[in-house]
């Protein structure tokens, strides 16, 4: 249940959406923000929080972290991995439909949402498979997957290669006004590779992912979104280009958005060397200029969301020879910090920094409640201290996956509270 009656208070609150930006005090009921500024006549806080120091801003929104759970909870789990979340700022999140049984039928829907309320700390949004099966062969019954709660629909990493499958898929979903996630990739054009195709993977001997892989697909289903009208949300843009076809498809109007994954702002393909396994990833590190290119996309809102693209793994799966290793990385507890490394790089503002993370990923996803401040919203809230340092280590790392290559490094940012639904699932010791 949530706490009846709390007051955060002293705290700078930050709600992008509004451009609320000052020192002024919360006060929740039932889950609820009630008020802000001065208390409510008669009201009674049960719990006051000192938020002196700290910056209170919505929590954040991750468009894209897989939790294993159902199929694979030998990496990790829906109660493992939101508490994860939690000590990383993160209140609402969503599971790509690639678990086991996958994510095609509303009965797999509802069984991830009943297990993320029953046993998870974060809300959990499925996105439905867009194809059944993830197979690109046949479309799924999208309205009973809305009908089950999943706010858009995609084929997680999963192509389809038949464009008049696609196109009827896209077709379908504009019908019932579903966001389609695009995984932006040319299955011909990956086949076989690894890393990016360049400088690096020819000194590592590695079989390389070219450019074209993710711009040949980006022009074909900015082709189709014109031609279908459905909305269209690009998962995980890592080159330069893309960036550029995006910002001219918005420009004229197509209803296109993205995202990239918080690792692709920092890290290139020389993080490979020494075939660093952590830094194994799909879509996979570009270069310098590229994740240059991506900065400046999100800056400029082209690029309008920042998320974690978690993928837990078991110790094993990163100890084989780098070929036979499993991509991704472990990627909630990070997210926060981040996107204020951004800020402190002077890439962009903190009110717009906060926004990649919080109101616009929610807007992508139709759920404008999520991600503000404001009166009668939900009181899903992040505390951090802005100024703090830390380095993340293996000892104290929540999500069951390891599998970072941001450990040990000096990060900026750190948790103190996180509530759901004005309940304080997180609490820094």
């Amino acid at each position: 249940m949530a706490e009846r009656r709390l007051s955060i208070q002293h705290g700078r609150v930050i709600d992008p959406a509004s451009g609320l930006d000052q020192i002024i005090d919360l006060h929740l009921i039932g889950g609820r923000i009630v008020a802000l500024g001065a208390m409510p006549e008669g009201f009674e806080p049960q719990r006051i929080i000192d938020a002196s120091g700290l910056v209170v801003s919505p929590g954040l929104v991750d468009l894209c972290a897989r939790l294993r759970e159902p199929g694979l909870e030998h990496k990790g789990t829906i109660e493992s991995e939101t508490r994860a979340a939690v000590a990383g700022g993160i209140t609402t999140l969503c599971c790509p439909p690639d678990t086991n049984p996958v994510i095609d039928t509303p009965a797999v829907a509802q069984l991830i949402r009943r297990r993320a309320k029953t046993r998870g700390q974060a809300r959990v949004l499925p996105v439905g498979a867009l194809t059944k099966g993830l197979a690109g062969l046949q479309i799924s019954e999208m309205a009973a997957l809305k009908e089950a709660g999943c706010p858009a629909v995609g084929n997680a990493d999963r192509t389809i290669s038949n464009t008049r499958v696609k196109r009827r898929a896209l077709e379908y979903a504009a019908t019932f006004d579903l966001t389609c996630f695009l995984h932006p990739a040319d299955d011909d054009l990956s086949e076989g590779g690894l890393v990016h195709e360049g400088r690096v993977s020819t000194q590592l001997g590695l079989p390389g992912i070219p450019e074209a892989a993710e711009t040949v697909a980006v022009a074909r289903d900015l082709a189709l979104a014109e031609q279908t009208g459905a909305r269209v949300h690009f998962r995980g843009l890592s080159t330069a280009r893309a960036t550029e076809m995006l910002a001219e498809a918005r420009s004229r109007g197509i209803a296109a958005s993205a995202d990239v994954s918080a690792h692709q702002l920092f890290l290139t393909e020389d993080d490979l060397y020494g075939f660093n396994a952590n830094a194994h990833v799909i879509p996979p590190l570009r270069t310098a200029r590229d994740r240059d290119a991506l900065r400046a996309a999100v800056a400029s809102g082209a690029i309008s969301a920042i998320c974690s693209d978690h993928r837990p793994h078991e110790p094993d799966a990163k100890l084989a020879p780098f070929p036979q290793t499993r991509p991704g990385i472990s990627a909630l507890e990070t997210l926060l910090a981040l996107v204020l490394e951004l800020v402190a790089d002077g890439v962009m503002d903190l009110s717009s920094a906060l926004a990649r993370v919080t109101c616009n990923p929610a807007e992508i996803l139709g759920r404008a409640t999520l991600g503000r401040i404001e009166i009668g919203a939900r009181a899903d809230l992040c505390l951090f201290d802005l100024k703090e340092r830390w380095r993340p280590t293996p000892e104290h790392w929540l999500s069951q996956g390891r599998n970072t290559p941001f450990f040990g490094r000096e990060l900026q940012g750190q948790v103190h509270y996180t509530l759901s639904n004005g309940r304080v699932v997180y609490q820094r010791d």
